[in-house]
């Protein structure tokens, strides 16, 4: 008897070792995981690796993507005011609605845009993911800049990428630390405080192309009046571009492990392993919809730029404020609803690429590359953005470099980012500036 019960067990342990084994084909060893994290009753964690199986999903058909994408959440409500804003420019001249409802309909195009990063995330990493995000997060605020250096403002273009800037380093990183400290108040939230110290640095040169092409205007000091600051500022954007290219090389190449995730606590007894999601959508399409939602948001920017001047006329807002807040707040939809959303996950690391890798994205690359492209235009385009903008801009910075310097957050920090973006609302708000006025007289 007692020779049939071990034979049995034998047998029985045998029939184990080749179920594990075969669950260990399928498990990604180069990943660095090993038998530990396989749980007790045998299985494998459903999100053990961003290299796993279930990142080969299959894609979805046509209307099962749609159905995810476009009716999976209730913000989607307002997608109808895109297509409402371009009729009401077509039939009528109605500036202040043509506006409302442009700022409306590019909200949920901008949401989704960050979902479908989110979803290409799971594929890239968090570096590549965050800087992904940023990109297609700024297309707008590019597209925007572009399409109003054809028509000649080039206030809307300093002071819209101005605007981004300060939204994505004040408001959207303020939102995600307080939300992400809301939720995890029984902690503080950490991230890679070296990375953000990279960022920091690169802010502080932008900081300085900007403040020295204004110091020389407004201190008169110019070798030849009005050229030898704009050949400062092609200058310096070409010396700027080269930069964020060393930067890009420096994050995704030579430095790779500077920029890996802080390692998030073990998890309690009650927690689950499984808790991370999976991919709702493949990584082609992902792909497509990053496209599909950039060019939806490229045609409402159009009818936008469009109807600043006479939204600010219908509204008694000045274009100041309606530059440098309201547009980037739309047009950094997709950055503050990525950034709230990864902060809330725990995903701190992601969040800061998203909100201080868009700042450094614009600072170093979009600024700099309008000034090339009005270079190439023949528009007069620099980094003079005026001594009230430029003193915003650096005083941002240094408020910004301080909560980082530390390496954690909490709800305290987002909410202190949060005020102090309120502040500069409303000094925008009370703001008078000549040269848009200048702009508007011009062009009427």
């Amino acid at each position: 008897m007692a020779s049939k019960i071990t034979q049995q067990d034998h047998v029985d342990s045998h029939v184990e070792m080749v179920s594990l084994e075969g669950k260990l084909e399928d498990y990604d060893l180069g990943s660095g995981k090993g038998v530990a994290d396989i749980t007790l009753n045998g299985s494998i964690p459903v999100n053990c690796s961003k290299n796993s199986s279930f990142h080969s999903m299959p894609s979805n058909g046509v209307l099962e993507s749609i159905k995810i994408v476009i009716f999976s959440t209730k913000i989607n409500l307002l997608i109808p005011f895109g297509p409402a804003a371009i009729l009401v420019k077509a039939f009528g001249r109605h500036h202040g609605w043509v506006f409302f409802l442009s700022l409306m309909g590019i909200i949920p195009l901008a949401e989704r845009l960050g979902f479908a990063t989110e979803q290409l995330a799971f594929f890239t990493g968090p570096t590549v993911g965050g800087l992904l995000n940023a990109t297609f997060g700024n297309a707008t605020e590019l597209i925007i800049s572009i399409y109003a250096l054809k028509t000649g403002m080039m206030r809307v273009v300093q002071q819209s990428l101005l605007g981004s800037i300060l939204s994505n380093m004040l408001l959207v990183l303020g939102c995600a630390f307080f939300g992400g400290g809301l939720v995890h108040s029984h902690k503080e939230q950490s991230f890679n405080k070296s990375a953000a110290g990279v960022n920091s640095g690169l802010l502080l040169m932008a900081v300085m192309g900007l403040l020295f092409p204004a110091v020389l205007h407004f201190t008169h000091t110019e070798m030849h009046y009005g050229k030898s600051e704009l050949a400062l500022s092609r200058f310096s954007s070409c010396v700027m571009l080269i930069a964020y290219a060393a930067y890009l090389y420096f994050q995704l190449k030579s430095q790779k492990d500077l920029y890996d995730p802080v390692e998030a606590e073990t998890p309690n007894e009650g927690s689950h392993v499984d808790d991370d999601e999976t991919p709702e959508i493949s990584k082609w399409e992902s792909i497509v919809w990053l496209a599909v939602l950039t060019l939806c948001i490229s045609v409402l920017s159009e009818y936008l730029v469009d109807a600043i001047e006479g939204a600010s006329v219908a509204m008694n807002i000045p274009i100041a404020f309606i530059s440098v807040i309201l547009l980037p707040i739309v047009g950094n939809a997709a950055e503050h609803a990525s950034a709230i959303m990864f902060a809330v996950k725990d995903k701190l690391d992601i969040s800061l690429g998203v909100a201080i890798g868009s700042s450094t994205q614009i600072s170093m690359f979009g600024i700099p590359f309008c000034v090339v492209v009005g270079w190439i235009m023949g528009r007069p385009m620099d980094l003079n953005f005026q001594l009230f903008e430029t003193a915003t801009l650096f005083m941002t910075v240094l408020v910004v470099a301080f909560m980082l310097q530390e390496g954690t957050s909490n709800y305290f920090k987002g909410l202190m980012l949060i005020l102090c973006y309120v502040i500069v609302a409303a000094s925008f708000f009370v703001h008078v500036d000549p040269k848009s006025i200048e702009d508007k007289l011009g062009n009427t």
